[in-house]
């Protein structure tokens, strides 16, 4: 992929025990080839694969928080 030298970089923040959170707008290309497009100023991907809005997060991990010894 190409990239472009005057535009910004997207910004992409891992989180603890959640979802990537990636700067708007994104497509997201899935493995299946579907395109989802959003204008959101934040988008958050599931990294769990919990969500049963996937690869989008519905904040599942949540219920399933692990615990650390």
């Amino acid at each position: 992929m190409p990239t472009n030298p005057d535009r910004e970089p997207r910004r992409i923040r891992l989180t603890t025990d959640g979802p990537a959170l990636i700067e708007g707008p994104v497509e997201v290309v899935t493995p299946d080839g579907r395109t989802i497009h959003s204008d959101r100023v934040v988008v958050a991907l599931c990294l769990c694969r919990r969500s049963s809005n996937y690869p989008l997060c519905d904040t599942s991990h949540r219920k399933h928080r692990r615990h650390e010894p």
